[in-house]
């Protein structure tokens, strides 16, 4: 999985699966995906002219389930305490800015995936939303969530893909690039690419 690349079939979440009861993880994402399936499926957003409106809307209703800050925290792991408030600032929005980019332009290629949800666990203010997405072509992928309760709400700080953590997978990237090069280099990296995927 690319470092830079967040291939997550989110959109999926709202096909299929056990009814979960209202207020649970899977009920929240639900929500949040009904509002993406709703903007996605809407002929006047998918006109060329709407697209900077539409990526806007997919951006809010997709940050409405995961906690940004928590993840760019969780993918530095000890090098985020060296870190000033600025900097901390900055790289929260960077990270968040290539997250939702690389997960709006996902949901734009949605090809009839379905989801079926498997179980759902939580352990006090922790959660995981365990499922998997099955294709057009009948091939299974396992996809779950990890969810923490915030204010009272559940929010997604993690997914977990085929057994390989996104938060992880950044944390080993992230953690080879400051050590080997720097903190400035990432930052450079993150700037970069978050130029080049940066929304319409």
């Amino acid at each position: 999985m690319k470092w830079f690349a967040l291939p997550i079939l989110f959109i999926t979440l709202a096909l299929g699966g056990p009814v979960f009861a209202q207020g649970s993880p899977t009920e929240t994402v639900r929500k949040t995906v009904d509002e993406v399936v709703r903007i996605v499926a809407d002929k006047e957003m998918k006109k060329p002219q709407n697209e900077k409106k539409r990526r806007q809307e997919l951006k809010k209703a997709i940050g409405a389930v995961f906690d940004y800050g928590e993840m760019a925290q969780r993918s530095m792991a000890r090098h985020w305490r060296d870190r000033s408030a600025a900097e901390k600032k900055e790289f929260t929005a960077l990270f968040e800015t290539l997250l939702e980019n690389s997960y709006a332009d996902k949901i734009e290629s949605y090809n009839q995936e379905k989801i079926v949800y498997l179980n759902e666990r939580i352990d006090g203010e922790y959660a995981e939303v365990k499922s998997k997405v099955v294709t057009a072509k009948r091939d299974e992928y396992s996809l779950d969530y990890r969810l923490m309760k915030k204010g009272g709400k559940w929010m997604a700080y993690d997914v977990v893909i085929e057994g390989v953590s996104l938060v992880s997978n950044y944390r080993g990237q992230f953690n080879k690039i400051v050590t080997n090069d720097g903190y400035p280099a990432l930052l450079k990296k993150l700037r970069s690419k978050s130029e080049e995927i940066k929304a319409p």
